[in-house]
Parts: structure tokens; sequence; C-alpha cells
């Protein structure tokens, strides 16, 4: 029976390939979507709800990347120049990838967390958006996390088990440093298929914020 069950849990490769496609689509057409918000200045914020950053932790990364996708473009031009056809190509693929870099970049900033007054949304760059609502929320505190992981140590995965609980993290450079306690379990969903995908049922949710200070002020505006 649990083989059986664990046969029908199991997504097959078809659907596998079908939910890659889609996340695909989904962050090719949010890269554009988030250029032209930064561009226009609309983050995705919504007019009664307050904006909170999150991409203190990758900004370094992410820049030096984009300038390292940028200078390979004249530099691999130099090298194919002869051959049209696949300088061609390559001018393209390092176009886009440098576009896409800009796009990743952006979204940091045009998606950021959100607390209004139907709630909290936590998000993380092109995928992860977390829609709790206030009745669904008992408290919100800072958390403190060991710092770094120790050599050859496994990357925890976004959702784990602690003290009986079912911890959600979303993490931003493998920091989280905000902790939000359910009032009772709650399904939430990240992108992708299960296990690591999926929906699943949550206690506490962990996320960071670049100035988590500023959010619990706001969090405590309609929480009291």
């Amino acid at each position: 029976m649990r083989t059986s069950q664990k046969a029908t849990d199991s997504p097959t490769i078809w659907q596998r390939l079908w939910n890659l496609l889609v996340r695909v689509t989904k962050m090719e057409l949010r890269i554009y979507e988030s250029i032209w918000r930064i561009i226009a200045r609309k983050p995705r914020i919504p007019s009664d709800a307050v904006g909170f950053k999150y991409h203190r932790p990758v900004l370094t990364v992410l820049i030096v990347l984009i300038i390292l996708s940028a200078i390979e473009i004249p530099i691999i031009d130099a090298i194919v120049h002869r051959w049209t056809p696949i300088r061609i190509g390559f001018l393209i693929l390092g176009i886009w990838g440098v576009t896409w870099m800009l796009g990743l970049l952006f979204a940091f900033f045009t998606r950021p967390h959100v607390v209004g007054p139907n709630g909290i949304i936590v998000r993380e760059g092109l995928e992860v958006e977390l829609q709790i609502s206030w009745q669904d929320i008992q408290s919100v505190s800072f958390f403190e996390q060991r710092s770094g992981r120790v050599s050859g140590e496994p990357k925890t995965p976004k959702v784990f088990r602690e003290d009986d609980k079912s911890v959600m993290a979303i993490r931003v450079s493998d920091e989280t440093n905000l902790e939000i306690t359910l009032e009772r379990p709650l399904e939430l969903s990240l992108p992708g298929l299960r296990p690591k995908g999926g929906a699943h049922t949550c206690n506490i949710v962990r996320f960071w914020a670049d100035d988590p200070r500023s959010l619990l002020e706001e969090v405590r505006e309609h929480i009291g």
C-alpha cells in the first residue's frame, strides 16, 4: 500500500517536463516584466501597502556576474569574428544572458516583501511569492540563526522539521533574519514539484529582509 501511494505521489517524467517548461516560461516573462517595472518605477506593491527590500546579501554577486557577462561578449566576438553565423549566434546568446541577469537583479528591487492590510507577502527573486493573511499570523519576530555552514554540510532545504514543527525558510544567500509564527498549520506552495517544491503544510516561515526593524514596525501597525 505504501509503495502504491509513493508511486502515485511521485510525478511522472512528463509532469516534470511540463512543470519545467511552465516555470522557465514564467521566469522569462518576469525577467522582462522586471526590466519594465524598474524603468517605469512601478514595483509590485499594492497602493495601500509598504515594500521591503531583501537584495543586500546578493547585490555584489549579481553585479559582478553582470559585468563579467558583459565583458565576455566582445571577447568571444573577437575570437569568432571570422565565422559570421557563429559570431551572430554567440552575440545573441551573450546579449540574452546579460538581459537575463539584469532582469534577475531588477526582480529583487521590483518584487519586494509586502506588508499591508491584507497581510504579508514573502518573496524571493523571480518565483517565490507566499501570501499570508493576518488571521493566519500569530507573531512576527527577529530570528537569529547560526552563522554559516560547516564545511561539507549539505544545504538545508527550504522546508524542514525543527522541534516537531514544519519550517519553510526563504533564504537570501543562505540567510534569514525574520520569523513568522502561524496561528495554525498553513499550506504554502513553492515553485516546482514535490518533494522540494509544491504545497507544504508549515507552522513557521522564515525569511530575510534588509531592514527587519522597519518591517516589524510596519507589522505592529496591523497586529499591534
